[in-house]
């Protein structure tokens, strides 16, 4: 049972940088299972539900791939699985380094927002690109080159 002093003193809040090194902890181990483990192998990873469901791809499809090619440095193989992975991955990048930077120097400012016009760009691009990698024409969109289950 706990006593009145146990109740009384103040929970150590974790250090600032707790969040971000817990996530790019657990990235670097998920990019090692990626890179040891092959998802081009069937029976390693779950299938897309959207794919599974719809029989078309959805704007993640050739993730896995792609993060796998990347971890043996084949950036064109990459390319071919997930283009727009490729894309974002810079701006998710320096995203995580400024948040990391801010934990380990704190600012009395408050971090920077995204302007509303940045994030409707990024939504329609993401659009975009799940149609027109589903479209006969958008072929080289989809994951190896490979048309939509649905549309083959």
């Amino acid at each position: 049972m706990a006593d009145s002093s146990d109740l009384a003193r103040p929970r150590r809040r974790p250090h600032p940088a707790a969040a971000p090194l817990a996530l790019g902890a657990l990235g670097l181990v998920g990019a090692v299972v990626v890179h040891l483990v092959d998802p081009n192998e069937p029976g390693h990873y779950p299938t897309c539900p959207w794919l599974a469901v719809t029989g078309t791809y959805c704007p993640g499809c050739g993730t896995t791939r792609a993060l796998h090619a990347l971890t043996h440095l084949d950036i064109v193989g990459a390319a071919q699985m997930n283009i727009l992975l490729l894309a974002v991955l810079p701006f998710l990048a320096h995203a995580y380094v400024r948040w990391l930077h801010r934990a380990f120097r704190p600012s009395d400012e408050p971090p920077g927002q995204v302007s509303q016009f940045w994030a409707w760009l990024l939504l329609g691009a993401v659009l975009v690109f799940w149609v027109v990698r589903n479209l006969p024409f958008g072929v080289l969109l989809a994951p190896g080159g490979i048309p939509a289950p649905l549309l083959s």
